[in-house]
């Protein structure tokens, strides 16, 4: 287990096309990584096309357990990144490893967004998981200043890595039924989509 580098450098200022061609345990800016795997080809990676924002309810300091115990199993129920209460982020599987999140995307009500295009089509093989800890026992807790500072950097950099244009982020409970108690991951997907940061891949024309 390993630990990038952390720099207070703004996101703004980060340089996340040079970032997305990256391999190994890169040093991000602004991000503490605990890498679990390292990174590959990204040409190599699943063909990830969406990203779904997840929230455990779990409690702060839950985050590092479930990378571990993904890392061991990637396949188990889980996703590739988890972001602690204090902003660090675990990279816990593979790129080609596929875990099991999301429940087949069954909501089609149109609640929160217009499900036509993500009625059974935004489904774990094709939607990197992203896994916020910490709103125990209060489910309805907002993520913390350290994981939304994290994340404004964390989904720009998927976005680059894997050309996901800002439409193709997530909250779980926009695909899928959930807890009807909150909006799991909804204020965290809104933020990334307000960003709408375009990726110089996509920028080119090129699509994943």
């Amino acid at each position: 287990m390993l630990l990038g580098g952390i720099s207070s450098l703004p996101a703004a200022e980060v340089d996340f096309a040079s970032l997305a061609g990256a391999t190994g345990m890169p040093d991000i800016p602004g991000l503490k990584v605990v890498w679990l795997a390292p990174w590959g080809d990204p040409a190599k990676a699943n063909p990830w096309r969406n990203i779904i924002v997840h929230q455990t309810e779990g409690p702060a300091g839950s985050a590092r357990a479930g990378a571990l115990e993904q890392s061991k199993h990637p396949e188990r129920r889980g996703v590739t990144v988890w972001v602690e209460t204090d902003g660090t982020v675990y990279w816990a599987t593979r790129e080609d490893a596929i875990p099991t999140h999301g429940d087949g995307a069954n909501r089609n009500d149109n609640k929160y967004i217009d499900n036509r295009p993500t009625f059974r089509q935004v489904l774990k093989g094709n939607a990197i998981g992203v896994e916020f800890a910490g709103n125990f026992p209060n489910v309805g807790a907002e993520a913390t200043p350290a994981q939304l500072a994290a994340w404004d950097i964390l989904v720009r950099l998927l976005q680059a890595r894997y050309a996901i244009p800002s439409e193709r982020i997530y909250a779980h409970n926009w695909i899928d039924f959930k807890d009807a108690r909150y909006c799991e991951g909804c204020g965290l997907a809104q933020r990334a989509r307000a960003l709408k940061f375009i990726p110089e891949s996509i920028s080119r024309g090129e699509t994943r």
